[in-house]
C-alpha cells in the first residue's frame, strides 16, 4: 500500500524525522538501562512525607556500603537533591555531539542528576507543562553517562502526576517504595499512590512511615505528637512489606539545609537506627551484584572523597 502523506511532503518528512529520532532515543535509554540492576521510585500522593530525605539518604547509604548508585531528581518544579547534598558543579556539555553527559559526583559511588544543576539560575521557576517534563526524563536516562549501577534511586514529586507515570513507562521493571506519614489525611493520599502502582503494573517493595514520633533533642526519648503506626497499617491492608518507621529528629533538618545528610550519617540516634534497618530491607528485597570495597564518606571540612572533581567540596 503506498504511503500518503496528505499532499505535504514536508509535514511527512518532519513526521518520519521525529519518529527516528524517538526511536533512537529508545534505543539510548534501553542501553543505559541495561547497565542498571535495580531500579526504585521513592514516591507518595502527599507532599511534605520526607520522599526527598529518603531518597537522599537512601542512595548515601547504599553508596556507602560500597555499591554503585544514581540518584535521578525528576521533581522537575521543585528539585532538592542536589542542595540537600549540597552540589555545587554545574552541566558540562559533553566534548562532542555524540558523548553523553557526566552526571555530578557526589563522591566515588554516587552520580546525582536534577533539573536545578542544569540551569544557570538555581532560583529560576520552572513553568512547563505535560511534554517537556517527559521529554526531560527521558533524556535524563538516555543523555546521561551513568555507567553501571547497582541502583538507581528516583526521587518523584507528590501525586500520581506526569512525572512518576513519565518514569513508570520509560524504566522497566522499575519498583516502588512509597513514603508516608502516620496520619489519616496522608494515608488517604497514599492509598492513591499504591493503586497508581497496581494500574501501571510497578511493584511495591515496601512502606515506610516516616516522621513516626518525635527524637527529643534533650533526651533523646521519642514522643508520638504526630501518631504511630498509620504507615504499618495501610502496608498490612494492601498486603505490602512495612520496611519501617522514622522518628523526626531536628537534626535532620539542621543537616538537610546543612547539605549533610544525618540518617546515612554514623551518629548514634534512634532515626539513624531505624533508617539503618529500612536501607538493610531494601538491600535485601533488591539484592545487588556484590559490592565494592565500602566507601568511606568524606567529612565535610576533610578532604574529598570524589575522584572526578564534581563533589560538594
Amino acid at each position: 500500500m503506498a504511503h500518503s502523506c496528505g499532499g505535504n511532503g514536508s509535514s511527512c518528512a518532519t513526521k518520519e524525522s521525529q519518529q527516528a529520532a524517538i526511536a533512537q532515543q529508545d534505543n539510548a535509554i534501553t542501553r543505559s538501562l541495561g547497565k542498571i540492576k535495580n531500579k526504585i521510585l521513592v514516591m507518595s500522593g502527599k507532599g511534605g512525607v520526607g520522599k526527598s530525605t529518603v531518597s537522599v539518604n537512601l542512595a548515601l547509604s547504599l553508596a556507602k556500603r560500597g555499591y554503585k548508585v544514581g540518584l535521578m531528581d525528576v521533581d522537575i518544579h521543585g528539585p532538592d537533591v542536589v542542595r540537600m547534598l549540597d552540589l555545587k558543579g554545574k552541566l558540562e556539555p559533553p566534548k562532542s555531539k555524540n558523548d553523553l553527559v557526566a552526571p555530578l559526583a557526589y563522591n566515588g559511588n554516587l552520580k546525582v542528576v536534577s533539573l536545578e544543576y542544569m540551569m544557570k539560575d538555581r532560583d529560576e521557576a520552572i513553568i512547563w507543562r505535560g511534554p517537556l517534563k517527559i521529554q526531560a526524563i527521558r533524556q535524563f536516562i538516555s543523555d546521561m553517562d551513568w555507567g553501571v549501577l547497582d541502583y538507581l534511586i528516583v526521587d518523584a514529586p507528590p501525586g500520581t502526576g506526569d512525572e512518576p507515570l513519565s518514569v513508570a513507562q520509560t524504566i522497566p521493571l522499575v519498583k516502588a517504595i512509597v513514603v508516608t506519614t502516620p496520619q489519616k489525611v496522608a494515608l488517604a493520599d497514599v492509598k492513591k499512590s499504591i493503586n497508581f502502582c497496581k494500574t501501571v503494573h510497578v511493584e511495591i517493595i515496601g512502606v515506610i512511615e516516616n516522621m513516626s514520633g518525635f527524637v527529643c533533642p534533650h533526651c533523646n526519648e521519642t514522643v508520638d505528637i504526630f501518631k504511630r503506626g498509620g504507615g504499618e497499617a495501610i502496608a498490612r491492608e494492601f498486603d505490602l512489606p512495612f520496611l519501617g518507621r522514622v522518628p523526626m529528629d531536628p537534626k535532620v533538618v539542621i543537616a538537610g539545609d546543612d547539605g549533610s545528610p544525618y540518617l546515612s550519617s554514623d551518629s548514634d540516634s534512634p532515626a539513624i537506627k531505624a533508617f539503618t534497618t529500612i536501607v538493610d530491607a531494601v538491600e535485601s528485597r533488591l539484592p545487588a551484584t556484590g559490592p565494592a570495597v565500602a566507601l568511606q564518606m568524606a567529612p565535610k571540612e576533610g578532604g574529598c572523597a570524589c575522584s572526578s572533581g564534581g563533589c560538594h567540596h
